[in-house]
């Protein structure tokens, strides 16, 4: 089992920057695809970015690229999730997520924990 708490939500104007955190406890993290996906009302559920167990090689959606960096820090069992130039259409549910395996996957259904979910919104 892996226990994931996400913090660092919020509400901000478009333009503005915010960092998603997630903090794992429960098993060894370093064993872990980590991802971030989001939830808009009346939407599915999307990917948003994962990364590597060691962080060596991220994937982001392209809606997300160039604004959104993913980053970990196995010593401290955190995860991250910079944005940036966040834009109205940004605004959802963020939650992190941690998958078995030896890859990046964009699927949720691969993801086995899941974190409470944080709420940004990002107003005009």
């Amino acid at each position: 089992q892996v226990q994931l708490v996400e913090s660092g939500g919020g509400l901000v104007q478009a333009g503005d920057s915010l960092r998603l955190s997630c903090g794992a406890s429960g098993r060894p993290f370093n064993i872990y695809i980590m991802g971030w996906f989001r939830q808009a009302p009346g939407k599915e559920r999307e990917f948003v970015g994962a990364t590597t167990r060691t962080g060596g090689s991220t994937r982001y959606a392209d809606s997300v690229k160039g604004r959104f960096t993913i980053a970990r820090d196995n010593t401290k069992n955190m995860f991250y999730l910079q944005m940036n130039s966040l834009k109205t259409e940004d605004t959802a549910v963020y939650y992190c997520a941690a998958a078995a395996g030896l890859g990046i996957t964009i699927t949720s259904g691969e993801y086995t924990y899941w974190g409470q979910g944080t709420q940004v919104t990002v107003s005009s």
